[in-house]
């Protein structure tokens, strides 16, 4: 968000190594990592109040309540801050909001709970009393008759159509003030394309020629995209807008990882191997999506298929690229632990692009502050 122009007034985090991670970053990180006012904490201890009159409030509530890959315990789950982010807007009235979540969220059996984040963000001037079920919260919210404060969008997004090197479906719930929106939100606008790339590899071959890949290195197209290619070449006008990024793309320039850390969290690590339903991400393709795991790392969706056939994992710096951090953001904990860290976190393409979406249809200034 730093780039869109928004100036942090307080970063909270909870886990012990993220904010040791963000701790060490802040004395030999990027400058703008120095910036961020910071606190370890617990949300549910934060007084947001002080902070009324800040545009804007973003965030990501654990999604492990939510997750495929976890217990799915829903609103029933001790880790769902959903009440804590509604709250954070209640105190702040921002001119608008960003939450972003897994698509589990999604899910028909949390539909209900999804309708109560809905309700509850649109009108959170309606607190939910101490003790109330949020189904009884939402039978209130839905007799009001007061206007209500936000219009509120849920959107459904793929990382890799907004620029991201990775295929990570995530949904952002987000809100705009009613006295800045023009009504119903609309979709957010994608800038790149999977039928570009096919495109770019297989019609006029820019993707292979911008990496000095010969004809005799290239791998086979696969049916997917040849039934696309096909359907391209009928018409031969390449798609608007850009192309999907690879994890060749990602990596360019980094070079092959050794069995010794060279400074840049670019160390092998040692011990993928591919089984039916456990195989990496092709490396002319956006990644899989980076996992975190409610019981550690997965290796299947942070392996790298190579050119040869065989797989190996990602070193960390790979898989900060492919989550858009810069090269000089540093990780100090084990592989699996900053893994764990980097599968948590939001490719900075695709909350670039969201951010800058929102101040567009919000805001004809410049936006100055955010929490």
């Amino acid at each position: 968000m730093t780039e869109c122009g928004v100036e942090h007034q307080l970063l909270v985090e909870y886990n012990d190594h993220a904010a040791a991670t963000i701790e060490f970053n802040a004395k030999h990180g990027p400058s703008w990592v120095r910036e961020w006012p910071f606190e370890k904490s617990d949300v549910r201890n934060i007084n947001w109040n002080p902070f009324r009159g800040v545009e804007i409030v973003a965030g990501g509530p654990p999604c492990q309540p939510f997750s495929v890959g976890g217990k799915a315990a829903g609103s029933r789950d001790a880790r769902d801050m959903w009440p804590e982010a509604v709250r954070a807007v209640r105190e702040v009235k921002p001119q608008c909001f960003i939450f972003e979540n897994v698509r589990g969220l999604l899910r028909p059996s949390f539909s209900s709970y999804v309708e109560w984040i809905k309700a509850s963000l649109k009108r959170p001037y309606i607190a939910m009393e101490d003790g109330e079920p949020y189904d009884s919260h939402l039978a209130k919210l839905a007799r009001s008759r007061a206007a209500p404060d936000y219009e509120v969008g849920i959107f459904p997004v793929n990382a890799a159509d907004f620029g991201a090197p990775q295929k990570r479906h995530r949904v952002f719930i987000v809100g705009v003030a009613r006295d800045r929106s023009d009504g119903p939100l609309g979709e957010p606008p994608s800038t790149h394309s999977l039928e570009r790339l096919v495109w770019d590899k297989w019609i006029s071959g820019d993707y292979w020629d911008r990496h000095e890949v010969s004809c005799r290195n290239r791998p086979s197209i696969s049916p997917f995209e040849e039934r696309i290619a096909g359907s391209l070449r009928s018409t031969m006008f390449p798609p608007n807008g850009e192309a999907w990024v690879t994890c060749r793309d990602a990596f360019e320039g980094l070079g092959r990882p050794t069995a010794k850390d060279d400074g840049r969290n670019h160390r092998l690590q040692p011990g993928a191997r591919s089984y039916a339903g456990h195989t990496g991400s092709p490396l002319d393709e956006p990644s899989k999506a980076l996992k975190a795991g409610v019981h550690g790392v997965p290796g299947g969706e942070n392996m790298l298929l190579q050119d040869d056939g065989s797989v190996r994992y990602f070193t960390i710096r790979e898989a900060a690229r492919l989550q858009g951090l810069d090269d000089d953001f540093r990780f100090p904990g084990s592989w699996t632990e900053s893994m764990r860290q980097i599968g948590n976190a939001v490719p900075t393409m695709l909350a670039r692009s969201i951010c800058q979406w929102v101040l567009g249809q919000t805001f004809s200034r410049q936006i100055r502050r955010a929490a």
